[in-house]
C-alpha cells in the first residue's frame, strides 16, 4: 500500500476530537438545564388538573347517589357509599363510579369527605402535595368548594 492511500484511509478512520465532544457534552447540558425544570413544573400542575378533575367526578357521583337515595352519604359512610350499598340507602342504583375502589389523589392521599359539610351540603377535598392544609402551588388545596382569596 502507498503512503498516499495509508494516509487517506487514516483520515477517513478518524474519530470525533476530544474539543469536539467537549463542545456538545456543554450544548446537551445548557439544553438539560433549561428544559428540565419546565418539564418538572408542568407535572405539578398537571397533578393539580387531574385532582380538580377527580373533585368533579365524585361530585357528579355524589349528585347521582342523593338523586337516587335522597340524601347525600354521610361522613362515616364516606365515599365508599358510592361503591357499595349501604344500609338505609333504599333505592340505590350504583355503583355510581367505574372503578372498584376509591382512587387516591395524584400525590397518592386519600380524598377527604364530610357530610353534612362546613360550605355546603358536603365538603370533598385533597391536601395537596404536602396533605396539609393551606400551602400553596403543589402543596395547596383542590376543593369541592370555591373559595374568595
Amino acid at each position: 500500500m502507498s503512503d498516499k492511500k495509508r494516509r487517506e484511509n487514516l483520515k477517513s478512520q478518524r474519530g470525533f476530537t476530544l474539543i469536539e465532544l467537549m463542545v456538545v457534552m456543554i450544548i446537551l447540558g445548557l439544553l438539560a438545564a433549561l428544559v428540565v425544570p419546565r418539564m418538572f413544573g408542568r407535572i405539578g400542575e398537571a397533578k393539580k388538573k387531574a385532582a380538580h378533575a377527580q373533585v368533579e367526578l365524585f361530585g357528579t357521583a355524589l349528585d347521582s347517589f342523593r338523586l337516587d337515595v335522597g340524601r347525600y352519604p354521610t361522613t362515616a359512610e364516606g365515599l365508599e357509599a358510592l361503591i357499595t350499598q349501604v344500609s338505609g340507602g333504599e333505592g340505590w342504583n350504583g355503583p355510581y363510579l367505574k372503578k372498584t375502589e376509591i382512587p387516591a389523589d395524584p400525590w397518592n392521599n386519600p380524598y377527604h369527605y364530610e357530610s353534612p359539610g362546613k360550605h355546603g351540603d358536603y365538603d370533598l377535598y385533597s391536601y395537596g402535595a404536602d396533605n396539609a392544609e393551606g400551602g400553596e402551588g403543589d402543596n395547596g388545596d383542590i376543593l369541592s368548594w370555591k373559595t374568595t382569596k
